[in-house]
């Protein structure tokens, strides 16, 4: 039995959206969500395909930190942002080593699709 090929581009049409709405995502950090790291002078995003660096940007706020229960969020301003040759990873490098306290990098990135995603990962450094 032959398939006309309208109902055969039909077929192919359906399965298309599912591939093209892929949106970049986080596939990796390090220190990795939910870690207790020592002497944080890196971190590092990496992406599930190439970001368009224009449209990206990440923050890194200490949320909390020992000793001081009312201690509201406060962003780190001394790091430098990289993309690697590829462009799916980030490094921020840090001037000098986060001090002890919980963490945020809260992020924003578009790929090829141009559909903006954001999210956080949230870390400790001990």
């Amino acid at each position: 039995m032959r398939i006309p090929a309208f109902l055969a581009a039909l077929a192919l049409t359906a399965l298309a959206p599912a591939a093209l709405s892929a949106h970049v995502q986080l596939s990796a950090s390090t220190p990795a969500a939910g870690a207790t790291a020592k002497a944080t002078k890196a971190i590092t995003l990496t992406f599930s395909e190439k970001v368009d660096p224009a449209k990206a940007s990440a923050s890194i706020i200490m949320t909390a930190m020992p000793g001081m229960p009312d201690h509201g969020e406060m962003p780190i301003k001394n790091f430098t942002p990289a993309w690697s040759a590829d462009g799916k990873t980030l490094t921020l490098t840090l001037a000098k080593p986060l001090p002890r306290g919980s963490y945020d990098v809260r992020w924003k990135a578009s790929a090829a699709d141009g559909h903006a995603m954001s999210g956080k990962v949230s870390f400790n450094v001990g």
